[in-house]
């Protein structure tokens, strides 16, 4: 089987859109203006993305093209973690940080034990997996943090009250906090073969991958993910915390509570 999807294919593709519009439609969800402004930027930032990736891939390209196509991501995965979630006081520091962090944990961890090669082949997409589920659990984590502080204010300034340095005092709260931001991407691992059968190994062999060799790609992808992934939410929880609170152990005011966001 081919793992090749002809203009037509994709075209097609979008029948689902149109079911998916329709049903906005008739229900009334008012969903239509966002699916077709998602859809028309994934078609055009994918497509951006790979005629350049096929500069990134090619053989004679220089290898530091694609490092600093990941230092991009980056910056960019920063940014977003501060759009998405505000609340933080100097969030975007913080974010870099992390998403630098769990860049280098994640690929150094690959590329350094040779799990796979260095090559622009490997580099950037394999960064993209990396960086992405980290964005995602860097904005849980961080709304979860400024959420738990908020709930637990008057519980957290009783035991300031008692001379608890604030590192003790906030300490349960940040125990909780790291696995809600750990805890999906565990119960994603357990269902993993059962019910889910994820993207990179589906592809694979839909391009004529021995199945048995997607499965240890897929697997060595998920276990560095999980990996990077909590170095996201501890760098987070630890940085993020110690922006609550100011040098004298009083807790800061919070600009916008975790409703405003809703």
């Amino acid at each position: 089987m081919s793992g090749d999807v002809s203009w037509w294919g994709l075209a097609a593709s979008l029948i689902m859109i149109a079911a998916v519009a329709l049903l906005s439609w008739r229900q009334k969800l008012r969903l239509e203006r966002d699916l077709a402004i998602a859809v028309g930027r994934s078609l055009t930032q994918m497509l951006l993305v790979g005629a350049a990736l096929g500069l990134i891939v090619d053989r004679g390209t220089w290898i530091g093209w694609s490092f600093l196509w990941v230092a991009g991501m980056v910056v960019f995965a920063a940014v977003t973690v501060s759009r998405r979630a505000p609340m933080l006081p100097g969030v975007l520091g913080v974010a870099f940080v992390a998403m630098a962090a769990s860049a280098v944990a994640g690929l150094g961890l690959l590329f350094a034990l040779g799990i796979f090669p260095v090559s622009g082949r490997t580099v950037v997409p394999v960064a993209g997996m990396v960086l992405g589920n980290s964005l995602a659990a860097g904005v849980l984590t961080i709304r979860r943090l400024v959420e738990a502080i908020a709930e637990r204010r008057a519980d957290l300034e009783a035991r300031l009250a008692l001379g608890l340095p604030w590192q003790h005092a906030v300490r349960p709260t940040v125990r909780q906090v790291l696995r809600t931001g750990i805890a999906p991407d565990v119960e994603r691992l357990k269902a993993l073969g059962i019910v889910v059968l994820p993207g990179a190994m589906t592809g694979l062999i839909l391009a004529g991958v021995d199945p048995l060799d997607a499965v240890r790609v897929q697997l060595a992808l998920l276990y560095v993910i999980l990996g990077s992934v909590t170095t996201t939410a501890s760098v987070i929880a630890l940085l993020g915390t110690r922006r609550l609170f100011t040098a004298d152990h009083r807790l800061v005011p919070l600009a916008r509570s975790a409703e405003d966001e809703g």
